[in-house]
């Protein structure tokens, strides 16, 4: 089991969305965040360094199956990029789920998702 997190521009979420159904994913979780990448460089104000401002993110998250990892994968990077792919464009990272439990049932594993 995997955990895929994707920070995506705002304006990609709908692009994103339609991609993972199209893709049979359909069990994410969305998360309005603020955030920097690439950092500009620091600005000296009144003797302070002061840092590039915070933009406006979202944070999908989604588990998965082994198997359903690259299917996901996929999907956000071909809708999340903007044009030939822009500074800002988001990032994916992928980290080891090792359990899962459905609070309902008591279900864990790979069925749980």
């Amino acid at each position: 089991m995997k955990l895929v997190t994707a920070i995506i521009c705002p304006e990609q979420l709908d692009q994103v969305r339609q991609a993972l159904i199209r893709a049979e994913i359909t069990r994410i979780t969305v998360t309005r965040c603020s955030g920097r990448g690439q950092a500009e460089s620091l600005e000296i104000y009144r003797g302070l360094e002061v840092g590039p401002e915070l933009a406006p993110k979202v944070r999908l998250d989604i588990a998965c199956n082994d198997e359903f990892l690259q299917v996901t994968i996929d999907a956000i990077l071909g809708a999340a990029r903007r044009g030939e792919g822009e500074i800002g464009d988001g990032k994916i990272f992928v980290t080891e789920l090792l359990e899962c439990i459905r609070i309902r049932t008591g279900e864990s594993g790979g069925g749980a998702i």
